[in-house]
């Protein structure tokens, strides 16, 4: 889902630049700064346009929320609403979640938002997913002992890999829900969940504390890595297909056909 290039970026992005943070090296440790009467720092990964950052901002005055977004032209629809909302307890970052290590003291976020993130499905790919077990190590020295991260979304097979992961990283799993719309009602919604909603789509969400890190032996065997065989027997008859499995679906069809054809022929 990659968005068109905005025009007049650069004048765009001067016009909104009190709400973003462009040497977020320097702020580590300090963000609290910003808002030095906060009652907690709230980080949100790959905020996109922005709708749900700015919702839970306003829902929450008392609380600095930062959002990291790689991409400047979803950032500036962000900013822009922040703008419009006139928020002051809100500030954007442009860079990629691979670095929070360097934009953040330990400790120092209270709570992360991982919203509908790439689902990297092929086996290979595994440790690109933001919450692989390496990742949600990592994330465990900014968020420090008793830090909340919140995860959500439409995509079921990356859903119940994650939570084969945040054991393993030492997270405990709370509020744990595969139709969160139904047993939550009311819960802000990000510009993906609007449309994965309207298609059809059943919202995946838990909550993973930071915990002890688990002794290895008790790890037992890795779990799958690929997303396939997270995925029903009948891939013919799903009712949804979660952004970014539409491929590997098809290829897994494709492959399960020219099986059937040659057992025909060898008969």
């Amino acid at each position: 889902m990659r968005m068109r290039k905005k025009k007049n970026l650069v004048p765009r992005m001067e016009r909104v630049a009190d709400w973003q943070e462009k040497d977020p090296w320097s702020r580590q440790g300090r963000w609290r700064e910003r808002m030095p009467d906060c009652s907690a720092l709230w980080l949100e990964i790959g905020c996109g346009k922005g709708t749900f950052t700015v919702e839970t901002a306003a829902a929450h005055p008392d609380v600095l929320i930062v959002a990291v977004e790689r991409v400047p032209d979803c950032l500036l629809l962000a900013m822009e609403k922040a703008r419009d909302r006139k928020l002051n307890n809100v500030v954007f970052v442009c860079e990629d979640a691979g670095r929070l290590g360097e934009m953040f003291a330990p400790g120092e976020v209270d709570r992360m938002y991982l919203n509908f993130c790439d689902p990297w499905p092929s086996k290979r790919h595994a440790k690109r997913r933001l919450t692989h077990e390496n990742f949600l190590r990592s994330y465990r020295a900014i968020l420090g002992e008793g830090g909340e991260l919140y995860f959500k979304t439409d995509n079921k097979p990356l859903f119940d890999f994650s939570l084969t992961q945040f054991p393993r990283a030492g997270y405990t799993l709370s509020r744990v829900t595969n139709d969160l719309h139904a047993d939550e009602p009311g819960e802000i919604m990000t510009d993906y969940e609007a449309r994965f909603t309207q298609e059809g789509a059943k919202i995946n969400r838990c909550v993973a504390t930071v915990a002890a890190l688990p002794d290895p032996e008790t790890l037992g065997p890795e779990p799958e890595l690929g997303l396939l065989p997270y995925l029903p027997d009948d891939l013919e008859h799903l009712d949804y297909i979660p952004y970014g499995m539409a491929d590997i679906i098809e290829q897994e069809l494709l492959r399960r056909r020219a099986e059937q054809r040659k057992a025909a022929i060898s008969h």
